[in-house]
């Protein structure tokens, strides 16, 4: 059965759809950035699940139109359903863990301190230096200064004791073996 709308066939549609909203969703997600907030106030808006809700309803109902004789109208139930699903499962298994992935990796003032690292750039008196941390998620340096003025020079290992402003204060560690 052959079905047109608005003078195109419906596979013609749904190739369209699919080549326009795959456009859109692949500039949102480059450029996204820039509209950053639109899909923060309403909960259920958001630009990459209609996106990709309307990619698998197009692609879904173009193979359906293709492979079978059903109906124009079971086959975009049956495209809706099916999009449904997988945007749900694209919501669920993809971009949840990668937003709270982001999070995850932001290193906040307050969980510096208390952290040990190694001088990279010497800290002379009064003045500023940098300071190298290690932890799970990869290395960072920051700018350091002597918590109580003295001079610290490089390679030493410090105790961020505050961190102010961005700038980490530190004081010599040595390390004590406690015996029992």
């Amino acid at each position: 059965m052959y079905v047109e709308l608005f003078g195109f066939s419906i596979t013609t549609i749904y190739i369209v759809i699919l080549f326009l909203s795959g456009i859109f969703v692949l500039l949102y997600a480059l450029f996204g950035d820039i509209l950053e907030g639109l899909d923060e106030g309403i909960p259920f808006f958001n630009p990459i699940l209609i996106g990709s809700f309307v990619i698998f309803v197009s692609a879904i109902g173009y193979v359906l139109e293709i492979a079978t004789s059903w109906s124009s109208i079971l086959i975009l139930v049956i495209a809706a359903v099916a999009g449904f699903l997988l945007t749900t499962c694209l919501n669920l298994f993809v971009l949840v863990p990668m937003k709270s992935a982001e999070h995850s990796l932001a290193v906040t003032e307050d969980s510096l301190k208390g952290k040990i690292g190694k001088t990279i750039i010497p800290i002379p008196e009064d003045g500023f230096g940098e300071v190298l941390l290690e932890n799970v998620s990869g290395r960072i340096a920051k700018a350091a200064k002597s918590f109580d003025g003295n001079e610290i020079p490089e390679g030493v290992k410090v105790l961020v004791v505050q961190v102010k402003d961005g700038v980490l204060y530190v004081i010599p560690y040595e390390e004590t073996k406690i015996y029992q």
